[in-house]
């Protein structure tokens, strides 16, 4: 029964990211919101659900390797196997803000969580742990990244629906939206669900079952959708999705996580943070390289899936 569950999981996350493109695209024309800021919060948001729904199920049943190993894994997905594959299917022209502000707001949330959770190195006390009052502060970073997101919407000087709109244009994309929605919750459900038991049956720890299985499996809507994006031509969503649900993982899902119930962490993740932070900061170096600036190529897509490729055999064979 896993098994077919793995399998459909897989077709519900691969329809489920098609009707949330379609769903947000369209709402960001009717609306004239960005495509950008669409995918920064909708997009962002509802491919980060999976995440958010284990890890608040992994922090209540005291599995704190797979809540950690879940997010860390995740945001290492995101940008090296994700943004990879998005950018061999077609290049990605990003823009300036994305490149200067959310990468950046990115590479902080990484760096915090890498604070936060060796302050027993500079303290010399007790446990390493993200404590309940750590996850209140990853919150409050993450109400600054909410203010940064409507500050950018009033700077845009974005105005309300159009004619279209008002006679009830908005409804159809907003069904897609929220079927999407649906269907990336149960497709990555299931495909944790059955990702699980087949890492179970191979005998893998919960810190490499968070970082691998797990990760890889919540983490389906972003390819899904980012890969869906980029070949629709609309980079802004590809890479706004990305780089969103980096942020909201770390900033609210293990914030809330540790709210929940604080999570001990242990050294062996230090190299996992590590990973995490130095692929944020060569997505930001790739901004630079290449034919020309703000544009993610084909051969750094490659790069970044080598890059994948490697971390996943040092996890393996370090287990």
């Amino acid at each position: 029964m896993l098994y077919l569950l793995l399998a459909l999981g897989f077709i519900f996350v691969i329809g489920g990211a098609y009707l949330l493109v379609e769903g947000a695209s369209a709402l960001a024309r009717r609306l004239k919101v960005p495509d950008l800021i669409i995918g920064l919060t909708i997009v962002a948001f509802g491919t980060s659900m999976p995440e958010l729904v284990v890890n608040i199920y992994a922090s209540l049943l005291g599995a704190t390797d797979i809540a950690i190993g879940n997010i860390l894994g995740s945001n290492i997905v995101n940008i090296l196997l994700i943004l990879g594959i998005a950018a061999i299917i077609r290049p990605l022209t990003v823009k300036a803000d994305t490149v200067w502000k959310e990468i950046p707001l990115s590479f902080m949330a990484a760096l915090s969580l890498a604070i936060l959770s060796n302050d027993t190195l500079i303290d010399r006390s007790g446990q390493a742990a993200l404590t309940r009052v750590d996850g209140l502060i990853l919150l409050c970073f993450f109400s600054i990244f909410l203010y940064y997101i409507f500050s950018t919407l009033k700077a845009e000087h974005v105005k309300g629906a159009d004619d279209d709109g008002k006679r009830g244009g908005l409804s159809i994309p907003s069904l897609f939206v929220i079927a999407g929605l649906i269907c990336l919750y149960f497709g990555a459900r299931w495909v944790v669900d059955g990702a699980v038991f087949v890492a179970g049956v191979m005998g893998m720890g919960e810190r490499v079952i968070g970082l691998t299985i797990v990760a890889v499996g919540t983490s389906l809507p972003e390819l899904a959708t980012s890969a869906m994006a980029a070949f629709r031509k609309n980079a802004d969503i590809a890479v706004g999705n990305i780089v969103g649900s980096n942020i909201f993982n770390i900033f609210f899902i293990l914030g809330l996580s540790a709210v929940i119930s604080p999570l001990p962490f242990s050294a062996a993740g230090n190299v996992d943070i590590a990973v995490t932070v130095g692929a944020t900061m060569l997505l930001f170096i790739a901004m630079f390289t290449g034919r020309s600036h703000r544009l993610l190529e084909r051969w750094e897509g490659i790069l970044f899936i080598l890059f994948y490729s490697a971390y996943i055999v040092y996890l393996i064979a370090a287990r």
